[in-house]
């Protein structure tokens, strides 16, 4: 599990710099691919991680919809980096990665909000993900 942990964090990494860089998410991705063949010192990029970064490219905008639909007093642009992109990742694989257990996919990105986040974090990324399990089945399309 160690690995798919690994990946998650990629994948989460390379959606942060996407935004920070406001660069569309395949070409950070086609980026860290680029580097990783070329630099030994630069980490791999799995199949799962490109798995996560391609599916969340495919639904970016309903994805944004949906955190922000859910997302209690806080607008995307007013969240942090950090956290947006947790949400971002965590939606993806919450509701399109059918192989991954709900509970796997809130505590995967609670990890992350704990070690790239605030304190408030864990509690928020848990609550507006556990929102959107709970409301998963009318959630899907799209």
């Amino acid at each position: 599990m160690a690995a798919r942990s690994n990946a998650r964090k990629r994948a989460f990494q390379i959606l942060f710099e996407s935004d920070q860089r406001g660069a569309p998410v395949r070409t950070v991705l086609a980026d860290w691919l680029r580097l990783a063949r070329t630099d030994n010192r630069q980490p791999p990029v799995s199949e799962f991680t490109m798995r996560l970064v391609e599916g969340y490219a495919e639904r970016a905008d309903r994805i944004d919809e949906l955190i922000s639909t859910y997302a209690v007093d806080w607008t995307l642009d007013r969240m942090p980096v950090v956290d947006r992109n947790i949400l971002r990742l965590g939606a993806y694989e919450l509701l399109w990665e059918d192989d991954t257990p709900d509970g796997v996919v809130l505590d995967e990105a609670v990890q992350l909000a704990r070690e790239f986040s605030t304190d408030d974090s864990p509690a928020f990324v848990n609550g507006l993900l556990g929102r959107l399990k709970e409301l998963k089945p009318t959630l899907r399309r799209g």
